[in-house]
């Protein structure tokens, strides 16, 4: 068999959420299916280490997609060209973009439809390219992917899909994630925050994260307990809005949150590990990686009660309202003053961890490459 995938998103150093997504199930699919070929496509120059066995055939052709107008070119002039030469069986593309002009099989991997929820998050021309054409890629896909049953949900009332048609492939967390020892945390702490214990959040800077009401959380946690604890922004500033920066600037305890911009895996997994809880509160997610890297590396875990989240938290984290920063506060001055709460929250996350695992996440998207193969 004959598989075409769009890689456009595999970037050394660069990995982000759909990125990692495509890595971690790409990664196993191919090296446990030896017996069939995957073309990547790439939009410009590939790194080796995305190609992970004999059976990859990595392909470039621009322009680079990062624009709309690009989006469109490299999806209705370059892939078609491609797939016309290899005529492969089936086309996956893990970000949801396909190319409407192809008659080949396709799988769309929609990963949350947060644009339809909220389009003021996003630029014009970007709003305009996802409203557009999304639908068009839910009702050209032959089978579609997401990553949870709340996406599910999302797509089939937002564009009249069967349900049928869709499969869940729920994400995993870095295998690397997990607990670290003391003298880690020590040195870590050190590093960020002199040594003083830390709330942290990972993730772009995004709008949705809904960093200006973690910030108002953490100024009212600082308001009502004595200590020296700290707020550490794992992220790149790619979306720091107006909003945000004049939240920012009217803090009280804004000299008490460090921004460290990108991580690498490591020291990511360290930060994580050495946090008193990850404060991970968006308003609109669908999936939610960071939970399950919490979980993982044996934190609590403080979450949203809306879209995915309390479906990937189950009982495992204190779910609150993210449109109340009393509600996320509240949950901050729990994970400090209670430390049976802490190693309860833990407990539950390490079972609810083996949910999650990257082994599971491949295993379905190949079930749904199988069942897209004999439609």
């Amino acid at each position: 068999m004959k598989i075409a995938v769009n890689t456009r998103l595999l970037l050394k150093d660069k990995l982000e959420g759909i990125g990692w997504f495509t890595f971690e199930t790409l990664k196993r699919i191919t090296t446990q299916h030896p017996e069939h070929s995957f073309y990547f496509i790439f939009d410009r120059k590939h790194h080796s280490d995305f190609v992970f066995s004999d059976n990859i055939i990595p392909l470039e052709k621009g322009p680079q997609a990062r624009h709309p107008v690009l989006y469109y070119v490299w999806f209705e002039h370059s892939v078609p060209g491609i797939l016309k030469k290899i005529k492969p069986d089936i086309f996956l593309s893990p970000d949801g973009y396909l190319p409407l002009s192809t008659g080949i099989k396709t799988i769309s991997v929609i990963h949350d439809l947060n644009f339809e929820h909220y389009p003021d998050d996003l630029p014009f021309v970007e709003k305009f390219y996802y409203n557009r054409y999304f639908p068009k890629f839910a009702r050209k896909a032959t089978r579609i992917a997401t990553v949870s049953e709340f996406s599910k949900q999302d797509i089939c009332e937002q564009y009249q899909v069967d349900p049928a048609k869709i499969d869940v492939v729920y994400n995993g967390a870095n295998e690397s994630y997990g607990p670290v020892d003391e003298s880690i945390k020590i040195q870590t702490r050190q590093k960020h925050t002199g040594g003083a214990p830390y709330f942290v959040f990972v993730g772009a800077l995004h709008p949705r994260k809904n960093l200006s009401n973690l910030f108002r959380a953490f100024d009212l946690f600082k308001k009502h307990v004595d200590s020296d604890i700290k707020l550490l922004i794992i992220g790149a500033k790619k979306w720091w809005t107006t909003e945000m920066q004049k939240t920012f600037r009217e803090m009280e305890f804004a000299d008490e949150i460090i921004f460290t911009g990108r991580m690498s895996a490591g020291e990511l997994r360290n930060s994580i590990a050495s946090a008193l809880a990850m404060t991970y509160v968006s308003y609109f997610e669908g999936f939610g990686i960071p939970i399950t890297e919490g979980f993982y590396c044996e934190i609590p875990v403080i979450t949203s009660n809306v879209t995915s989240m309390p479906e990937v938290a189950g009982d495992a984290a204190l779910v609150v309202d993210p449109f109340s920063p009393q509600s996320i506060s509240d949950a901050m001055i729990k994970i400090a003053k209670d430390e049976k709460l802490r190693q309860e929250l833990i407990s539950k996350g390490n079972e609810r961890k083996l949910m999650f695992t990257w082994q599971k996440s491949a295993d379905r998207l190949w079930k749904c490459i199988e069942k897209t193969v004999n439609m």
